[in-house]
C-alpha cells in the first residue's frame, strides 16, 4: 500500500469539495477512527460517497433531509467488505473531527487524519474491515511518523459526550494486533 502525494495508491478516488488547506501539513500527527452509515445502520448504496460530495438527495430518505445541509468529510471510507475510498488527500484537512480536542490541542482537523468505517456504534465490523484498516494505517504511521500507535483514537476520544464512533462494536484490542 503506497502513498504519493497524500494519496493512498490502491483507493478510488472521489474528491470532496469539504476540505481546504491544513495550517501546516509537517503537523500531521493523529488518526481519528469514525463510523457512519447512511441511512442509519443500513450498508451499501453508495449514500455516503453521495453525503462527502455533497450530492445526497434529501428526498430519497427523510434521515437525508435531515443532514443534507452539512458540509463534511473524511480522508478514507472503509466499506464493509474493504473497498477504499479517498475523498480528500492526507495532506489537505478533511471536515471529519468537528468540535474537538487531543490533549492540549483543539481543532483535530488541523493535524488529523479521519477513516470512516462503513457501520454502526453496536453493529460488528467485518474482519476485512480491520484488515484493511491495520494496512492504511501501518502506511500511515510510516508516511507519518508523527502519528505512533497511541495517537490513534476514536471520534468518542476526541468529542466526547457529543461523538459515540467507532461504538462498542469496535474490537479495539484486535485492530491494535493486527497493526503489530
Amino acid at each position: 500500500m503506497q502513498i504519493e502525494n497524500g494519496w493512498l495508491s490502491c483507493a478510488t478516488q472521489m474528491p470532496s469539495p469539504n476540505t481546504d488547506q491544513r495550517p501546516q501539513i509537517a503537523d500531521i500527527s493523529l488518526l481519528v477512527i469514525h463510523n457512519i452509515s447512511l441511512p442509519p445502520n443500513q450498508f451499501g448504496g453508495g449514500h455516503i460517497g453521495e453525503f462527502f460530495t455533497n450530492c445526497l438527495d434529501p428526498e430519497a430518505d427523510a434521515y437525508f433531509a435531515e443532514i443534507c445541509h452539512l458540509k463534511v468529510s473524511s480522508h478514507l471510507l472503509i466499506d464493509r467488505h474493504g473497498k477504499i475510498t479517498q475523498f480528500a488527500s492526507f495532506n489537505q484537512r478533511a471536515w471529519h473531527a468537528g468540535v474537538s480536542q487531543f490533549e492540549e490541542r483543539f481543532n483535530c482537523n488541523d493535524f488529523s487524519i479521519g477513516i470512516e468505517m462503513e457501520g454502526a456504534d453496536h453493529i460488528p465490523y467485518t474482519e476485512v474491515q480491520y484488515q484493511v484498516l491495520a494496512e492504511v494505517s501501518k502506511a500511515l504511521l510510516e508516511t507519518y511518523p508523527l502519528i505512533s500507535a497511541d495517537r490513534i483514537v476514536g471520534h468518542s476520544d476526541i468529542a466526547p459526550g457529543r461523538k459515540t464512533d467507532p461504538g462498542q462494536a469496535f474490537q479495539w484490542d484486535h485492530y491494535k494486533q493486527l497493526l503489530g
